[in-house]
């Protein structure tokens, strides 16, 4: 397949492109910044842009079978006016050019659009397991969840197919939420935030990645598709599972109201979380290598193998 993807340079998107590689499908990315090129691999077309606004790039996207957006600015970071719209505006802008790019559906036949979209869309709704049938939250998040799925999904009224992919926390190393972990976790100050009761939903790294080649695959999935683990814990049961991966002790909780002094209105995002399951993936037969978080950490926060090492 001719993928375009937009997000590259991003924690995901670095991962996403040697596997879409070993897949054996060629890939173009959109960079904003052309000296970040020199860190993909060699068999990817480098494309320069701004996806938050129409350009030449377009016409790149245009030609490709597949189009990837993992675009969207950081929403950890405390929530102005000001960084509220940046966050929301990252998103529908960019998607609403790369929608714009791909065009009607030609006599080629349908393209596919995979847009990223966030376990967000759920808010932080108690204790009730959400699957993709289930409704939307009501905070701000989710708000920007719907808005950007709704953008997307305006590439199926040009006859192509979307799949809004709702990402959990992605755990991986170097980089993303657990490599700003580690430190304090490492130095036996870590601890679970809040009560600990609030749900997290997470993914390795290398499932995410071949979510993403698995859902090319499967043209028959469509709509919005859940892309976390099996197996729901919560903040408290995550909190154990670093620290027994670590060897280290978690004793130290952050109180709820030290996080919202701190962060505002984001540290929702820190105490709340929904119990999100997989059911469309799951229906559809991928196999998860990482379903638990024990398993998923010894992976990650151990030391590193050889490929050559049994």
């Amino acid at each position: 397949m001719d993928i375009f993807l937009a997000g590259a340079t991003g924690f995901v998107g670095s991962a996403l492109i040697p596997h879409l590689l070993a897949e054996g499908h060629q890939v173009r990315v959109l960079v904003r910044n052309p000296r970040k090129a020199g860190q993909l691999p060699a068999p990817v077309k480098v494309v320069s842009g701004d996806p938050t606004r129409p350009g030449p790039w377009q016409q790149e996207a245009a030609g490709a079978q597949v189009v990837i957006n993992l675009t969207g600015t950081s929403i950890f970071t405390r929530w102005t006016p000001a960084a509220k719209r940046l966050i929301l505006d990252s998103r529908i802008l960019a998607t609403r050019n790369l929608v714009e790019a791909m065009g009607p559906a030609g006599p080629d036949g349908a393209k596919t659009l995979i847009n990223a979209s966030a376990a967000g869309y759920y808010g932080g709704q108690g204790d009730e397991v959400k699957t993709e049938a289930a409704g939307p939250g009501r905070d701000f998040l989710a708000e920007v969840c719907v808005a950007w799925e709704k953008e997307a999904f305006r590439a199926g009224q040009h006859g192509h197919r979307v799949v809004a992919t709702r990402l959990a926390v992605v755990l991986g190393r170097g980089g993303g939420a657990l490599d700003q972990m580690l430190t304090p976790f490492r130095l036996g100050l870590g601890g679970r935030l809040g009560n600990g009761r609030q749900f997290f939903p997470w993914i390795h790294l290398a499932d995410l990645a071949a979510i993403f080649a698995f859902l090319i695959k499967h043209p028959e999935i469509s709509g919005p598709v859940n892309c976390g683990a099996p197996n729901p814990i919560n903040n408290a049961e995550f909190t154990r599972a670093l620290g027994r991966a670590l060897n280290r002790p978690t004793w130290l909780p952050v109180p709820g109201f030290m996080l919202r002094l701190l962060f505002g209105e984001m540290s929702s995002v820190l105490l709340t979380g929904p119990a999100m399951l997989p059911a469309v993936l799951q229906k559809h037969g991928f196999a998860f290598r990482f379903p638990a978080i024990d398993q998923a950490l010894v992976d990650l926060v151990g030391p590193k193998t050889s490929p050559n090492q049994k």
